[in-house]
């Protein structure tokens, strides 16, 4: 008789972003959009990017727009199950944080999840944690997530991967948007770039 299929079981939920899931083609499916509306949004007239929000942070309590008054909010959209475009930036951002100097004081690095069916306050925080407890990870119902990518202009759709209820990945456009202190739309940022390079463009824009 032969013996019984292996089974294995899920992996822990704070190790799901180093894992990769997806095939390389649709990683660059991913960037290319991003960049497409990078260039979109660097046309798009100010006043049209941003907005009121309401969402919840890490710890479960309610957060909006205007708690982040007087910094540079520099706000990202993505999810914690993102096998590598989403790891990878957060990986940068915080890299550029800690060689921007004394003006990294003045930013406040934002993660919004795109995927509020999985991405709970816990596990948010948890995910954000892993990168720079400087950035601040907020979720939502789903209507209040659609509010702020509609607001912020983002693109995300879920695409299925097999038949349970969490089979599935997210497609998400994948630009760092730049808030002034006064809650205004500074600028996009390209999120394809290293520490570096995000370091010396943020040191351009934060006057």
């Amino acid at each position: 008789m032969p013996p019984p299929p292996e089974t294995r079981t899920a992996d822990p939920p704070s190790l799901r972003f180093l894992i990769p899931l997806v095939t390389g083609g649709l990683v660059l499916a991913v960037i290319l959009f991003g960049i497409g509306v990078y260039l979109w949004l660097s046309g798009t007239a100010t006043a049209a990017i941003g907005g009121p929000f309401t969402l919840e942070n890490g710890n479960g309590q309610a957060v909006t727009n205007r708690d982040f008054r007087g910094k540079y909010m520099l706000v990202y959209f993505g999810y914690t199950y993102c096998p590598d475009v989403c790891p990878t930036t957060l990986t940068e951002l915080a890299g550029a944080l800690d060689k921007l100097g004394p003006k990294a004081a003045r930013v406040q690095p934002i993660f919004i999840t795109v995927d509020p069916q999985r991405d709970t306050p816990a596990v948010i925080k948890q995910y954000t944690g892993a990168f720079s407890p400087r950035i601040v990870g907020l979720t939502g119902t789903p209507d209040q997530i659609a509010a702020v990518e509609r607001a912020y202009h983002v693109y995300a759709a879920k695409h299925v991967t097999g038949p349970g209820p969490n089979d599935y990945g997210m497609d998400h456009s994948s630009v760092l948007y730049l808030m002034g202190p006064d809650g205004r739309f500074v600028a996009p940022i390209d999120a394809d770039q290293t520490a570096p390079q995000l370091a010396k463009r943020l040191a351009g824009l934060i006057t």
